[in-house]
Protein backbone atom coordinates (compact mmCIF):
# COMPACT_ATOMS: atom_id res chain seq x y z
CA UNK A 1 0.00 0.00 0.00
CA UNK A 2 1.36 3.37 -1.12
CA UNK A 3 2.97 5.42 1.96
CA UNK A 4 0.07 8.43 0.85
CA UNK A 5 -2.11 10.93 2.56
CA UNK A 6 -5.80 10.52 1.35
CA UNK A 7 -6.83 13.50 2.10
CA UNK A 8 -3.83 15.89 1.56
CA UNK A 9 -1.36 13.69 -0.92
CA UNK A 10 1.35 13.56 1.36
CA UNK A 11 3.99 11.44 0.26
CA UNK A 12 7.65 10.55 1.50
CA UNK A 13 10.02 12.59 0.54
CA UNK A 14 13.68 12.09 -0.14
CA UNK A 15 17.18 13.14 0.89
CA UNK A 16 20.67 12.26 2.11
CA UNK A 17 21.63 10.81 5.89
CA UNK A 18 25.62 12.45 5.67
CA UNK A 19 27.63 10.70 8.17
CA UNK A 20 30.15 13.15 10.29
CA UNK A 21 33.02 11.63 7.52
CA UNK A 22 30.46 13.00 5.07
CA UNK A 23 29.73 10.08 3.69
CA UNK A 24 26.50 10.21 1.66
CA UNK A 25 23.73 7.23 1.55
CA UNK A 26 20.21 7.53 0.38
CA UNK A 27 17.09 8.11 2.85
CA UNK A 28 13.62 8.55 2.45
CA UNK A 29 10.95 10.53 5.08
CA UNK A 30 7.56 9.01 5.36
CA UNK A 31 4.35 10.58 6.55
CA UNK A 32 3.14 10.47 9.57
CA UNK A 33 -0.11 8.01 8.56
CA UNK A 34 -3.13 6.81 11.03
CA UNK A 35 -6.10 4.38 9.57
CA UNK A 36 -9.10 6.54 11.11
CA UNK A 37 -12.50 5.39 10.94
CA UNK A 38 -14.24 8.54 9.40
CA UNK A 39 -17.77 9.55 7.76
CA UNK A 40 -17.53 10.57 3.96
CA UNK A 41 -20.92 11.39 2.73
CA UNK A 42 -22.93 9.78 5.41
CA UNK A 43 -20.78 6.05 4.92
CA UNK A 44 -18.23 5.42 7.54
CA UNK A 45 -15.05 4.28 6.09
CA UNK A 46 -11.54 3.56 7.15
CA UNK A 47 -8.47 5.82 5.53
CA UNK A 48 -5.11 6.29 5.91
CA UNK A 49 -4.48 9.97 6.93
CA UNK A 50 -1.67 12.22 7.99
CA UNK A 51 -1.80 13.37 11.80
CA UNK A 52 -1.08 16.58 10.31
CA UNK A 53 -4.61 16.69 8.64
CA UNK A 54 -5.97 14.89 12.20
CA UNK A 55 -4.91 17.88 14.05
CA UNK A 56 -6.00 20.32 11.73
CA UNK A 57 -9.66 19.37 11.63
CA UNK A 58 -10.19 17.51 7.95
CA UNK A 59 -11.34 14.88 9.42
CA UNK A 60 -14.76 13.92 10.59
CA UNK A 61 -14.33 10.65 12.95
CA UNK A 62 -17.04 8.17 13.59
CA UNK A 63 -18.42 7.91 16.76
Amino acid sequence: MAMVCELCGKKPRFGNTISHAHNVTRRRWNPNLRRVKTVIKGVHKHIRVCTSCIRSGLVKKAA
